[in-house]
């Protein structure tokens, strides 16, 4: 029973991160328009690219130089999409990473699984938008944002849970069902 007791009490303590983790993410999961509601900022209006100080077309060819400016040293590879927001853009492809050029004005995004950052022609940051959608499903499905662990993560936290919660039950079941066996053999004594 001690054994039990320093088990439970030891996972309660490695998982409980995880457990916060799982229930955070799982309430957003199922009430994701309140939350977004909270983190999601201003949007930015792409209707005025077009109008923007600076903007004019750049060439395929440009918007390379560009991305490589960007990503120097890194081998980027020319997506097959050709649009991106409805317009035609240059999308390449830079790691875990895509650089996206707005090829009618030089506007570009740099986006990842968890984010993007769009960019005036200039570099100026217009908005940098969190995808807490994704970083919420990661956390509840790896229980890490880096797909470094996989799945592995999530599912020793699962397994220790599972533990977790039957060892939880036999210390709670355990003293009752002494304290009941007291209880008889006490009755049977005194009838005795």
């Amino acid at each position: 029973m001690r054994l039990l007791k320093t088990v439970h009490s030891w996972l309660g303590v490695v998982v409980l991160p995880w457990v916060i983790i799982i229930g955070l993410t799982g309430l957003f999961l199922n009430h994701e328009r309140l939350v977004m509601g909270w983190l999601e900022g201003e949007a930015y209006d792409e209707t005025q690219f077009e109008v923007w100080p600076g903007a004019a077309p750049v060439t395929q060819d440009q918007a390379r130089a560009l991305a490589e400016g960007l990503y120097p040293g890194v081998t980027l590879k020319l997506s097959g999409d050709t649009a991106y927001h409805g317009r035609e853009a240059a999308i390449f492809e830079a790691g875990e990473a895509q650089v996206i050029v707005a090829l009618a004005t030089g506007h570009y995004w740099i986006k990842t699984d968890l984010s993007r950052v769009t960019h005036a022609p200039d570099g100026t940051v217009l908005e940098h938008r969190t995808y807490w959608e994704g970083i919420f499903k990661r956390l509840h499905e790896q229980g890490w944002l880096t797909r470094a662990f996989g799945t592995w993560l999530a599912d020793i936290t699962a397994a220790a849970m599972v533990v977790f919660g039957l060892s939880g039950i036999v210390l709670f079941l355990m003293p009752r069902l002494r304290r009941r066996q007291n209880r008889r053999r006490m009755r049977t004594a005194a009838t005795s």
